[in-house]
């Protein structure tokens, strides 16, 4: 018997830890490692190459820990079966069982996520040499799961689904993990990916261009009374653009006395996107290519708007004001729980602002959803109703909605349907 005790005491000491290195290696980044290899720490860089693949590393652990703990199990069940009869049997596996989740599961895992540095760089060694022993075994066992698990193919293996990694923002949050603005930047990168340029554009009846004919002092003013860096240059009408004109550009040949330099001159090549194109696509190639704006194109190849740089990054971190933005809210709320919105404020940041569920794929704005529902131009003070609100065209200019009131339909009031409501019916 003492020497089959002695080989489980060994077998539990090697479990725990491989439940160190479980947790600790788990809670290291690559970065984290790299800045530790940075400081000279023992068994840095062996850490980093575990960091380089870790999925490698953490399967083998887990098919360790795994023969360790049925091993033992098996041992202590052979011990208890031989030496102490039925009832011994019984009391020696229960035992042994919150034996090894106290000394294993519990504490051994406690010290790696308490000491993760510490003890990762105690632990690479180890598992660097799992690794390299049992990467042919778990290789296989991971592809026999794949062969047996329907859905995804064999190369793409176990997976975190979105609402899984959104579901783990959400507890992050409410265990103090992660603070607000984190997790709404993590439900905000899985939005971007859905976005596409038509919801993120400046619309076209917003864009401030020049005609390539006008003074290089026309220009000159415009950007210094708009504030922007950069401006659309057309050739007699705006579905005609023939390049960018930057505002360093003017300084310079102004600064150079070229005062009478044509605009045709100055301009840059203009970039033309689809209005369908994913906005993570586009900002993927601004960072690719280093451009910062793009003229955005109907199926037609009429001018839609335009998008910057900066609109996109703003779907990710929210509004990013400057000196030039006027101070003018899109969403308020109004005594008496009224809200006063901008027609072009996007229905899906209302849906979040009030927890709705308005219909955001065939309109992209409030004024959108109003112009749908009604089938035309809202006068002043006319009302849409949609799902449990009524939204009131308070500002109308031209064809543009720019003011919208909301207020929420008691249950009674509600017929589910969208619908517009005529003078009469407000009376």
């Amino acid at each position: 018997m003492i020497p089959l005790a002695a080989l489980v005491v060994l077998l539990v000491g090697f479990g725990s830890v491989l439940a160190i290195a479980e947790a600790s290696i788990s809670r290291m980044s690559r970065a984290k490692a790299l800045a530790l290899k940075e400081e000279g720490h023992r068994n840095a860089a062996r850490l980093e190459r575990i960091q380089s693949d870790p999925a490698t590393y953490l399967n083998s652990i887990y098919f360790a820990v795994m023969c360790v703990q049925n091993g033992s199990a098996i041992l202590v069940a052979v011990i208890a079966n031989r030496y102490f009869g039925e009832v011994g049997f019984v009391v020696l596996s229960v035992a042994f069982t919150v034996a090894y989740f106290v000394l294993v599961e519990a504490m051994s895992k406690t010290l790696g996520i308490l000491h993760s540095a510490t003890a990762a760089l105690a632990v690479a060694p180890l598992v660097w040499f799992l690794g390299r022993v049992l990467h042919y075994p778990t290789s296989a066992l991971i592809l026999l799961a794949n062969v047996l698990v329907p859905g995804k193919g064999l190369k793409q293996g176990p997976f975190v689904t979105e609402e899984e990694i959104r579901s783990m923002a959400e507890v992050g949050h409410e265990q103090g993990v992660l603070e607000e603005h984190e997790k709404e930047l993590i439900h905000s990168v899985f939005e971007f990916g859905d976005t596409v340029v038509r919801e993120v554009m400046i619309p076209r009846p917003d864009l401030i261009a020049i005609d390539v004919d006008e003074p290089l002092r026309a220009a000159e003013e415009l950007i210094l009374k708009h504030g922007y860096s950069r401006i659309p240059v057309y050739r007699e009408e705006i579905d005609r653009i023939e390049g960018v004109l930057y505002a360093k550009d003017v300084l310079r040949a102004l600064h150079q006395g070229r005062h009478d330099a044509p605009l045709a001159e100055l301009c840059r090549l203009p970039r033309f996107v689809p209005e369908s194109k994913h906005g993570a696509d586009l900002l993927r190639e601004m960072r690719q290519q280093k451009f910062h704006m793009a003229i955005v194109t109907d199926e037609y190849g009429s001018v839609a708007g335009l998008v910057t740089l900066e609109d996109l990054i703003e779907e990710l971190v929210g509004e990013i004001a400057d000196e030039h933005d006027a101070d003018e809210p899109q969403f308020e709320e109004l005594p008496g729980g009224a809200f006063r919105v901008s027609g072009r404020l996007p229905i899906t940041k209302l849906n979040d602002l009030l927890d709705a569920k308005l219909p955001h794929e065939e309109w992209d704005t409030v004024a959108g959803l109003m112009l749908g529902v009604l089938g035309a131009i809202p006068k002043e003070g006319q009302d849409v109703q949609c799902e449990n609100l009524r939204f009131r065209a308070i500002e109308v200019t031209g064809h543009s909605v720019d003011l919208v009131l909301i207020t929420v339909i008691e249950p009674e009031e509600d017929s589910g349907e969208p619908h517009a409501v005529g003078d009469a019916e407000r009376g």
